[in-house]
């Protein structure tokens, strides 16, 4: 039978015809066209929903042990979440890259340049890795530095510790985001909620048996956690490994395919870099938190600690319907499907906001409840309430900031994403924060959120404006068969 090439204009093939070609064939992505979108928003992101709600108890755990196993602890891995959220910040920041730009080259039908990115994502993946061992041993000196004698030495010790081994081991927590996006891209979401549950049930087994010592081994506090964590995400790895290699037939991983190519590289990272920056932000963000609560008490900063883990919760279902849209936005804009693209993003910040809302009535309604998961003692509560009331406070404006930002990082303005990012968490919580701090003491503090969060908000209404102005007015509608249809 002959063979038909069709080649893009750098002269790759993208598709063949012929019987036995995989390019020829219907290929999983292609539903993300033509699925009925309110119900594929739902089936793409209910698994990713409960992924990460899987990982948010997979976060919040360690913290509840380590609660019934020392205070100083807890307050040690408060201390050390910064670092973390600037690993996972490089991690998922490259993974999100790489997964809008997969979706955009299959909805294009460019079947080649996918390949290509998926196997350059992994060299970032690496590259990234490197950075972060070199933090784990440098471990005791940057929490001294961080800490400055504001904490005891135990504190120092279990923040050490925990530091060192979570850095030395995130090549799994990176290479599993790397493989939950593989599968997000190509939609088959679901993979990635059986990695979520198999990683969070071992972490939940194995944490108190390392931190309390149980079946004769030695009590490690928080080594145990830390260890417990990695182990957890490197079984979580080898599962997505397995599912993209048995399930995953839009991308054939092969060592053999593991070549850099610089403006593959370039552009997962105009994608991704924002991204990464965005988080970054965050841990910039945590950090700066965490020293002006050190001027009243390490127990404020405890608090803080608490309050982020809570967070994730109400966050996390939100962060499943942000990952979910994106692959479904970049498909359509690469399809050209104008149509498909604006309901995708009218039906997320819809969600968004709803989610939101309904976590900002549970803060309101159970904040003793929640605080009490971490043995707090009762000054902690009280501190604890008054800062779950304020910052829920802001919660619905993040929703659809959230949902906006996906818009924008499929469509390749990740940029907005990151200057929303860096006006919120730096130019005004920050110095809100600190001012508050000056004039009305730590329960001050926490007003700095809502603020932060209505200038977010604002923000993503003019982006959005801009992206229907710039982008959406100039595409060309189509059918399902990608066919123009006349005006």
């Amino acid at each position: 039978m002959e063979d038909k090439r069709d080649k893009n204009k750098d002269g790759e093939v993208i598709s063949v015809s012929g019987d036995k070609s995989p390019q020829s064939q219907k290929r999983d992505s292609d539903k993300l066209g033509t699925e009925p979108v309110h119900g594929l928003l739902l089936k793409t992101s209910a698994p990713l929903m409960v992924s990460m709600f899987v990982m948010a108890l997979y976060n919040i755990v360690d913290s509840i042990y380590l609660g019934h196993y020392n205070t100083d602890s807890l307050t040690a891995v408060s201390l050390c979440f910064p670092f973390q959220n600037l690993n996972v910040a490089f991690g998922i920041g490259t993974a999100v890259g790489m997964s809008a730009l997969l979706s955009r080259y299959l909805g294009a039908k460019q079947y080649a340049r996918a390949d290509k990115v998926a196997h350059n994502g992994f060299i970032l993946a690496a590259i990234n890795y490197s950075i972060f061992f070199i933090v784990g041993c440098l471990a005791e000196p940057i929490m001294r530095l961080v800490t400055a004698g504001s904490v005891n030495e135990f504190t120092l010790s279990e923040a050490t510790s925990y530091l060192r081994i979570t850095q030395w081991l995130s090549i799994a927590p990176m290479m599993q985001s790397m493989f939950e996006r593989l599968l997000q891209g190509t939609g088959k979401t679901k993979y990635i909620s059986y990695m979520q549950l198999s990683a969070t049930l071992f972490n939940v087994v194995v944490d108190p048996i390392l931190i309390f010592g149980y079946f004769g081994l030695p009590a490690m506090g928080a080594k145990g956690a830390a260890l417990a964590t990695v182990f957890g995400q490197l079984l979580g790895c080898i599962l997505g490994h397995i599912f993209n290699r048995e399930y995953n037939k839009e991308i054939q991983l092969s060592l053999k395919k593991v070549r850099p190519h610089l403006r593959t590289m370039k552009d997962i990272y105009k994608i991704g870099i924002p991204s990464i920056v965005l988080q970054s932000v965050g841990a910039v963000m945590t950090f700066s938190l965490n020293k002006i609560l050190l001027m009243f008490s390490e127990l404020a900063v405890t608090t803080f600690g608490v309050y982020f883990k809570l967070q994730s919760f109400a966050f996390m279902p939100l962060f499943g319907m942000n990952s979910g849209s994106v692959p479904i936005i970049a498909y359509n804009y690469g399809a050209d499907r104008k149509d498909r693209l604006e309901e995708t993003m009218r039906l997320g910040a819809r969600y968004g906001i709803g989610l939101m809302t309904i976590g900002t009535i549970i803060f309101w309604l159970f904040p003793e409840q929640l605080m009490a998961l971490f043995n707090s003692p009762p000054e902690m509560v009280s501190m604890g309430v008054v800062a779950l009331h304020i910052i829920s406070l802001n919660f619905p404006f993040a929703g659809y900031a959230i949902m906006r930002g996906a818009a924008f990082q499929a469509l390749g303005k990740s940029v907005y994403s990151m200057n929303i990012s860096l006006v919120r968490q730096l130019l005004i919580i920050i110095p809100c924060a600190y001012i508050f701090a000056k004039i009305g003491g730590v329960n001050m503090v926490w007003w700095a959120f809502p603020c932060a969060e209505v200038a977010g908000m604002t923000m993503s209404v003019l982006y959005t404006r801009s992206i229907r102005k710039n982008i959406l007015s100039k595409m060309t509608p189509r059918d399902a068969d990608g066919n123009p249809i006349d005006k």
